[in-house]
């Protein structure tokens, strides 16, 4: 199963989930100007490039996000609108993305206006980071400007651009006095991935004590990403924080860096009061591998989320210990059919042949999604006692079980 924080799938989505645990972007304070290029320069630009930095400067909250997001488009050749996007990065002004980015639009909840709505600062910040490492020293001056705003976008296109001279200043930004400057510093930081310069790893370390839920939120995402094992303690001592979305980064972070000293604290987090807590830190369990937590998955086969029981059995089937087939052979009568389909999965993941009477019986669920991955795992276990089931499945009435069938009888078929 994904782990919750993204993934970075496109720069759009990845800049929408980076704003959305920020605070303040919205709120707009003064529009700065923006300056105009050099004289000396202005015949090697082109006039397309030369009417969108004029409009950057527009009355039109929506003129001036729509040229920032074409400027990007440009990239390297947009490179002499750099001093012109810098300037409207604390513009905020709220505007919505479909007035201009059409088929480029994308949007999670439409109903959530955070998350779907964008401001030519934002936009800016996207299209500095399209132009690259000219942008950066740029940006870097950004991280003292005198709006939170400006600060905010110039470290999240830091981010984004992964160059290693803005490593010290998002270090020194996890200290600003503005919360979403340092949700942004954290998330830049965590961007870099395992190409983080090592330095890194204490500051972010140090902001699982932030005062802020959505800061230690972050930094525990960036130390997840980072993957480095210096944090494995202190993301344990933070899957305790008062914040549930705390604790619930602080579990995929740990399953991230896939370190058994992290099982302990996970298996206690089992126990949290937060399903989407439970559910991660069972993810994290099945991620790391560590057969010591065969008995606690096991008492989360019964956890009265289903989700967290379907992620439990997946966690088993990962970990594939013999131990887990007879309580994943109960979990085949689970009354949610997601959670039947995953405990099967996990038993023909295992392949312990203890597990074939009871996927025989499963061929009959009522769900043909379950019906059709116990035929899967039939034909992974392998073992003969399954063929007359098997044959009696070609029949099925949907198409998906009896193509899954048909796979499964020629491979038991030729192991006996």
């Amino acid at each position: 199963m994904e782990s919750i924080k993204p993934t970075l799938k496109t720069l759009l989505i990845s800049f929408v989930v980076a704003i959305l645990i920020s605070t303040g972007m919205l709120v707009f304070a003064r529009r700065v100007h923006p300056q105009s290029f050099p004289q000396s320069t202005a015949s090697s630009v082109s006039g397309d490039t030369q009417s969108l930095i004029a409009d950057l400067s527009s009355q039109d909250a929506v003129k001036r996000a729509s040229a920032a997001y074409l400027l990007g488009k440009g990239r390297s050749k947009s490179a002499v609108a750099i001093p012109a996007l810098i300037a409207i990065l604390g513009d905020g002004t709220e505007v919505d993305p479909r007035l201009y980015r059409k088929q480029q639009y994308w949007c999670g909840d439409p109903m959530d206006r955070k998350e779907c709505y964008s401001s030519p600062g934002s936009e800016a910040a996207a299209a500095l980071s399209q132009i690259g490492t000219e942008s950066v020293e740029p940006l870097i001056k950004a991280l003292n400007d005198s709006q939170s705003i400006a600060r905010e976008n110039a470290a999240w296109a830091l981010g984004a651009i992964r160059d290693d001279r803005a490593v010290k200043p998002l270090i020194a930004a996890l200290r600003d006095e503005a919360s979403g400057v340092r949700c942004n510093a954290a998330w830049a930081l965590g961007a870099f991935g395992r190409r983080a310069n090592e330095d890194t790893v204490e500051p972010l370390i140090q902001t699982l004590g932030d005062h802020e839920p959505k800061v230690r939120q972050q930094a525990a995402w960036a130390l997840g990403a980072i993957r480095d094992r210096r944090a494995v303690s202190p993301l344990s001592v933070a899957l305790k924080d008062e914040d549930s979305g705390v604790r619930q980064q602080a579990a995929w972070a740990s399953g991230a860096i896939g370190d058994s000293g992290s099982v302990t604290g996970l298996v206690e987090t089992l126990k949290d009061n937060e399903a989407g807590v439970r559910k991660q830190a069972v993810w994290a369990l099945g991620a790391i591998r560590d057969s010591s937590a065969v008995d606690g998955l096991i008492n989360a086969l019964k956890d009265q989320d289903s989700g967290v029981r379907q992620q439990a059995a997946w966690a088993l089937g990962a970990i594939r210990s013999h131990k887990a087939v007879p309580a994943l052979s109960q979990a085949f009568k689970d009354q949610d059919p997601d959670v039947r389909a995953q405990a099967v999965w996990a038993s023909g993941a295992i392949r312990d042949r203890d597990s074939v009477d009871s996927l025989i019986e499963v061929l009959k669920d009522q769900d043909p999604h379950v019906r059709a991955q116990a035929a899967w795992a039939l034909g992974a276990i392998g073992d003969g006692r399954a063929e007359d089931a098997l044959s009696a499945a070609l029949r099925d009435k949907e198409e998906d079980v009896r193509k899954q069938a048909a796979w499964a009888l020629g491979v038991v078929t030729r192991r006996n």
